[in-house]
């Protein structure tokens, strides 16, 4: 643990962390239990988050001793996001927080917090501007860690999370400016569920039209040589047909 966000931390009791599952967050709520005192996480379940995410969630927790709480919010509900325009992400993610922030009053906790780090581009992530603009602190950032670091000071911490594939949330598997349905985030869920199954990771299943586009690791397009008749299937059954996307996406 860095010094600069241990201090942090201390100086800021009864944080109210937001929990993705992810590895920064992952790191923040596991800090923020430690140094924050009296911090608790957030995990707030929507229709763009996979089941898997919130089990990960109740688990990680657990193990950490985390006091977690579980909020349930139906952005779909919300025009704004569901129309799935270029507004999207910012009106999401404020919806998010004013739930996280209103949870927070009535558990008597301070401010919300979240996982952005130093490494983060505000320029690329439209709903950071909702973040400040309800004033949400990011001690990862501020204690200038960036996405490598919270990776090594993970790993140091025996945290599972140090090592797992960036995501993020179903509604990113979308074209832009297609409506976002419940019947569409459960097909992009399944078929992302039966492809960690056979092993895959790190990938994306994007929906377009009425096709599945792959976006897979150099590791990943290896095992699909190996499994391809075994991913065809599992994908034809949801999608009128599969194509891989050729550039390969990072690895974490």
């Amino acid at each position: 643990m860095t010094e600069k966000l241990k201090l942090y931390l201390e100086a800021h009791p009864r944080l109210a962390a937001a929990f993705s599952g992810g590895a920064d967050s992952a790191f923040l709520a596991y800090a923020a239990a430690k140094y924050s005192a009296g911090a608790e996480a957030f995990f707030v379940k929507t229709p763009f988050q996979p089941y898997a995410e919130l089990e990960f969630a109740l688990r990680f927790c657990r193990e950490h001793g985390i006091k977690l709480h579980v909020l349930l919010l139906d952005t779909l509900k919300d025009v704004n996001v569901a129309s799935n325009g270029p507004g999207r992400c910012y009106y999401c993610k404020r919806r998010i927080f004013e739930a996280i922030a209103e949870a927070a009053k009535r558990a008597g906790l301070s401010a919300a917090a979240d996982g952005t780090n130093a490494s983060d581009d505000p320029a690329g992530r439209p709903g950071m501007r909702a973040l400040s603009e309800l004033g949400v602190v990011s001690p990862l950032r501020e204690a200038g860690l960036t996405k490598d670091d919270v990776r090594r000071l993970s790993r140091e911490a025996g945290l599972e999370t140090a090592d797992k594939p960036s995501d993020s949330c179903l509604a990113t598997r979308q074209e832009p400016g297609v409506p976002i349905t419940a019947i569409g985030l459960a097909r992009t869920e399944k078929a992302e569920a039966a492809l960690k199954k056979l092993g895959f990771s790190g990938f994306r299943v994007r929906t377009a039209g009425e096709k599945a586009r792959l976006e897979l690791t150099e590791r990943d397009k290896e095992l699909l040589n190996e499994k391809r008749q075994e991913v065809e299937s599992a994908l034809l059954a949801l999608y009128a047909g599969v194509c891989v996307d050729p550039k390969a996406r990072d690895e974490l």
